[in-house]
């Protein structure tokens, strides 16, 4: 009887460990990029169009370090684009991703100082914790989209940590 009651318990143990080690990640919303305020640059055309592929890209990064699940944005989508940036909300990014039944939010914004200078600044806030949000940035050279690629690439791989 002692041998059985041995080999359950281990048994239990075993499995617990194993639905640790395989917990799912969290679900993240990750929010398209908003550039930041540019003062007399003012943003082109070419700024615009990077912030897609570029949120795109940070989403397909993140999934694919297995960080984080990636909770769809376009249930809010309209609502964003109607309220101010997501960086001057008051909170309102928390609340979309709260919405959408996400565990993390994620919002970015590139700051651009000249067309050699710019910033690429990552936000992250776990809604499962009290911790402040924690801010990430890759400073790049060059206003161009291998500039761009390549930054973040960088500041997912070696800046953001898994999450807990």
């Amino acid at each position: 009887m002692k041998v059985e009651h041995w080999r359950f318990t281990a048994l239990v143990v075993v499995l617990l460990a194993s639905t640790a080690a395989h917990a799912e990640p969290p679900k993240a919303a990750v929010f398209d990029f908003q550039l930041a305020d540019q003062g007399a640059l003012g943003p082109t055309d070419a700024d615009r169009a990077r912030l897609g592929p570029l949120s795109d890209l940070l989403r397909s990064l993140l999934k694919d370090s297995g960080r984080y699940q990636i909770v769809s944005t376009e249930g809010v989508k309209a609502e964003v684009a109607k309220g101010p940036d997501l960086r001057h909300c008051n909170g309102c990014a928390e609340d979309y991703a709260k919405k959408l039944g996400a565990d993390v939010v994620i919002t970015g914004e590139i700051q651009k100082v000249s067309n050699l200078i710019l910033n690429i600044n990552v936000y992250v806030k776990d809604l499962r914790v009290t911790k402040p949000e924690q801010a990430y940035s890759v400073d790049i050279r060059g206003n161009n989209d291998t500039s761009f690629d390549r930054g973040l690439r960088y500041l997912v791989k070696n800046n953001l940590p898994p999450p807990r």
